[in-house]
Order: structure tokens, then sequence, then C-alpha cells
């Protein structure tokens, strides 16, 4: 049992790799380490949902804990049942991944993400000497109290038109209703889960379908979520992609509006744009940045009483309304902002920062290796030499699959390409 904790939670190929041992040994060891009573359970739509959502009920059950199941509800409405609740959660997904995978978000007392010396020590009290008995856990649906909380925290967008993507995931029968409840013209795209076409050329990491559906709806804006709906990825009426840099820039100036950004700070990851970092400079906000992973901006949010931060691919913290990335959340307060100033998506992206063309390589590897940057450290002093000062790379492990990620920012689509294609080489020979 060789699967351990990434940047977010546990993943794999679910049953094969992600086994119903290690899901019930994962539970029961969670208990253990972060204490027995109440626990709350949800999953997303994949097929291998249900049986490993037993798994770790019936682990957890073993270790002492009660647990309570509140079905198919996203991840954010599970980690805010789980703050309203006062206790610990497990969320049964694998994110944006397809749903041949799956895996297990382990939540703390009051919904937060762990550390990383409470995910050490929860590996640590892994074992699998006893599966445990089944266990039939309480049941509860409170996926309406989730939605009338966000409908509760949000004005009128009666005469904004928008198009929504819910990727065939936890989203699609929650983000539809908050929307009409507010007033939308509502139009719906892979909302009919089948437990095999979640995240299936659509969400967040697949905007061409939403795209070409704005366009053809005439629609002010569109929002695509993930499988589990922590992320959000918008498109402007023109059909292009708006990503997660751009929306924390505009969370940033709307909060900074209302008064609401503490600390004149905004968080960010070592992954976002320099072209956000200089927005924020002009603008006069101030930047802390944090490593890969949402936990890590949630971190940096706390310790310094920061209101908003977030990472490239769309996962949005409002920490004075969230404990995790809430897609709905995000895609909401864009939508206000968007409605409230009268003006387009298109034209507000396009002027809250200008961003350096990116490229980012995924190279396979055979394993992972968490190391890679040090280990290429040479090679990657060499190409950054090439840019001149004009640009950065960044080379890591990916938290959850077996990639080696190649990123690189220049002053053009050429240079960024050629030079992230030839360390990307590097990578594949050295670890492919």
């Amino acid at each position: 049992m060789s699967l351990k904790f990434g940047t977010d939670g546990v993943r794999g190929v679910a049953l094969s790799e992600l086994t119903t041992e290690y899901a019930a040994a994962l539970g029961r060891a969670a208990a253990e380490v972060l204490g027995g009573g109440q626990w709350l359970i949800g999953r997303d739509t994949r097929e291998s949902g249900p049986e490993l959502e037993a798994a770790v009920v019936a682990g957890l059950a073993a270790g002492g804990a009660t647990p309570v199941s509140v079905g198919m509800v996203p991840t954010p409405a599970l980690a805010w049942l789980a703050a309203q609740h006062g206790c610990p959660a497990a969320m049964i997904t694998a994110s944006h991944n397809p749903w041949q995978d799956n895996g297990v978000k382990i939540f703390g007392v009051g919904g937060l993400k762990l550390i990383d010396e409470t995910e050490r020590a929860i590996e640590a009290a892994l074992r699998f000497d006893v599966m445990p008995d089944a266990h039939e856990p309480t049941s509860i649906d409170e996926r309406d109290r989730y939605v009338l909380h966000l409908v509760d925290g949000h004005g009128s967008l009666r005469g904004l038109r928008v198009v929504l993507d819910c990727a065939n995931g936890a989203m699609s029968h929650v983000a539809p209703a908050v929307f009409m409840a507010l007033g939308a013209d509502v139009t719906v795209l892979h909302a009919s889960p089948d437990g095999r076409n979640i995240n299936d050329h659509c969400g967040a990491t697949h905007t061409a379908s939403l795209a070409a559906a704005v366009v053809a709806e005439g629609a002010t804006l569109g929002l695509a979520f993930d499988g589990d709906g922590d992320r959000v990825i918008a498109v402007d009426h023109l059909g292009r992609a708006v990503d997660g840099d751009r929306l924390i820039a505009l969370a940033a100036l709307q909060l900074r509006e209302l008064g609401e950004l503490r600390g004149n700070t905004v968080v960010v990851t070592v992954m976002s744009n320099i072209g956000f970092h200089r927005a924020m400079a002009q603008a006069g906000i101030d930047v802390v940045t944090t490593g890969v992973g949402d936990r890590y901006v949630l971190e940096a949010l706390d310790q310094g009483g920061f209101s908003v931060g977030g990472e490239q691919s769309g996962h949005i913290i409002y920490r004075d309304l969230a404990t995790t990335g809430d897609g709905l959340l995000a895609g909401l307060r864009l939508a206000e902002y968007v409605h409230g100033h009268h003006r387009s998506l298109a034209d507000l992206a396009a002027e809250v920062m200008v961003g350096y063309p990116q490229v980012l390589v995924n190279v396979k590897v055979a394993e992972r290796h968490p190391h890679a940057a040090d280990e290429l450290a040479a090679e990657i002093a060499e190409a950054e030499q090439s840019l001149h000062g004009d640009g950065r790379i960044l080379v890591r492990a990916s938290g959850t699959e077996p990639l080696i990620r190649v990123m690189v920012e220049a002053a053009s689509d050429d240079v960024a390409k050629d030079v992230a294609d030839r360390l990307a080489a590097v990578v594949h020979a050295r670890f492919g």
C-alpha cells in the first residue's frame, strides 16, 4: 500500500491503487489521529464512490468515530457543513481527474484542511491487519442548507445570462439551483452524471464546449467547475477563458472596493503568472506567495489574517466565508462584480492584468520524484540564463499524479515553448 497524501488528499486508480482496504485503513487512522465523535462523509459522482465511501465509513467506525453520510455533495459544501457542525469530514473524490481515479480528502474539525504533520501522523497510523466490519452510517440531507447559505449571502442577478458547466460532477444539482434562485437566466451544460462522464471533455479543465455555448447563447459569461466543485474557470462573452490569476486579481479589487481586503494583501502560489504580481504591485496590493496547493494558501491566509487567495487553476478561498476553495462561491462573487459594474468580463479581465505567455508541459514519469527540481538544478539554471532575466521557470512534481510539471514564462510564446520543450525532454530522458 504505497499511496500517500499529495497536495490535495490521497488519490489513485479506484479499487486497484486506491483499494477498499486502503480506504478503510485510512478512515480508521484518521479517526484515531483526529478523534472520534461525529464525522461527515460526502462523495462526488464517480462510479466507485459508494464502494469507497462504505470502506471509509467502516474504517471511521472502527476508529471510534460516528460516521454521518451527507451523500453526493461538492467538496466546499462538505467543508462548510463540517464547519457548521464543528466536526471533521472525509470527501470521496479525485477532483478534476478522470472517472477511473478516486481519492479521499480529509478535513479536520471545522472543515479545515490538514497540515503536513497531521497527514504524516495519519500515514504512520495506517495498518492493514484486519478489514473493519461494514457499518451503516446515519444519513442526513443538507445540500439545500448549503444552497440557501449561498443564496442568502448574495444579491439579485436578474438580467445576467450565464452558462454553467457542471463537469457532470457534484455541482450538477447545486450550482444551477443557486443561480436560478438569484434570478439569473441560466443555461446548464454537463449536469447529467452517470458515474463515468465526470470531467469528460468538460468542466474547468476542458472549457471548449462552455466557450461555444456562451457565444451561441449570447451569455454574459460562463463558469466551469471541476468534478468536486472546489475550483472554477470563467469564460467571457467572446468565448475566451479567464483563469484563476485574473479571477483572484478581480476578487482582490472587489474586496478592496468593499473595504474587506484585510491587510491589503492577496495570497497566491508559485504558479501565478508574473503578470499577476506586476498588476497587484501597480494596484498597490501586496502579494504573499506559497507552495502549490490551496491548503498552503489557507495557512497563509490564517497566519496573516488575510481575506482572499487562491491558485491559477481556479481554487479561490474567500476566508471570511469558507475554509477551502469554493468554485461556486467564487463564481457568484465574480458574477456580482460583472453585473454590478455593468461591464463585460472581457474588459475587466483585460484591464486587471497583462499575462506573460506561459507554457506548461506535463511529463509522465515512471514514479514520483518529489525533489525533481533539485535534481535538475543545473539544467534549470542553464535554461533560465536563456531567458535573460525576462521570465521564469518552475519545475515541480505533481502532488496527485506521476507527473513532473515544467512551466516556463517568457516574453513571447515561441521562447516559452522552446525552453519548456527542451527542459521537458531532459525530464523525460532522466525520469521517464
